[in-house]
């Protein structure tokens, strides 16, 4: 093009707005559909119970100091165990939830409950990936589901421990419950199997420190990848699109 078609292209896009080279040298954005609703909102819904859990939990293993008076005026740890009962039974049914939608949704729900281990081809992935968050790569692949290694991690670092935290979690509800009730019936054999009460709710206790930890590292991840990656984490698990901004 001649300076003088240069110049007029210019002074076009200085009147209508529009910069048509600009447009075409821009990165492409294209975003893809990956989570459906039921996903989205199990995730929100088992985040706040895993947050209402850890709060609770911590202060049922370190009770709050006596307060004076009756202990019928005051109920506070009556009440912080209510909550975290109520808050294990959405984590219990929530993940039943999430199970019986990897069988009805799209392959990406799938995800959480399988890992092609046989495959050499998923380890080396995850090899790349570990490069990544080590920083030694300039740029991760892209999926438009979870990542090999996040999927490892979301097998083991929170499904296992989830079911875990659930087993012994009703296993020491059983005790309060009685002999014979539903929970003794279907979680009373978690206790002599381990050895005692005591050894069930340290290790209780200590899954709850885990799954914490777990929490750290994915909420790092999820924003890390959004910035670094230029591929939608966080929103993603809002609208359900994966947005890769190149």
């Amino acid at each position: 093009m001649s300076p003088a078609g240069s110049s007029a292209a210019d002074a076009s896009a200085d009147i209508t707005g529009r910069d048509d080279a600009a447009v075409a040298a821009a990165p492409r954005v294209q975003s893809i559909y990956v989570y459906e609703a039921p996903v989205r909102l199990w995730h929100w819904i088992n985040a706040l119970a895993i947050t209402v859990l850890a709060v609770t939990g911590y202060f049922i293993g370190q009770p709050l100091p006596s307060m004076p008076g009756e202990a019928s005026d005051y109920y506070v740890m009556g009440y912080i165990r209510f909550v975290h009962f109520a808050a294990g039974y959405a984590l219990a049914v929530g993940l039943l939830g999430r199970a019986y939608w990897a069988l009805v949704g799209n392959h990406h729900a799938r995800e959480l409950f399988t890992l092609p281990v046989t495959r050499a081809a998923y380890w080396r992935e995850v090899r790349s990936m570990l490069a990544w968050y080590a920083f030694l790569r300039d740029r991760p692949n892209q999926y438009v589901g979870h990542n090999p290694m996040a999927r490892l991690a979301m097998v083991l670092g929170y499904l296992v421990l989830t079911i875990f935290m659930i087993l012994t979690g009703f296993a020491l509800y059983s005790e309060g419950t009685g002999v014979g009730s539903w929970q003794d019936k279907v979680f009373g054999w978690v206790i002599p199997l381990i050895g005692s009460s005591q050894q069930v709710h340290s290790l209780h206790r200590l899954g709850m420190w885990l799954m914490i930890v777990f929490v750290i590292l994915h909420v790092y991840a999820a924003i890390r990848e959004d910035i670094m990656s230029r591929q939608s984490m966080v929103s993603t698990m809002i609208s359900g699109y994966r947005t890769f901004k190149d």
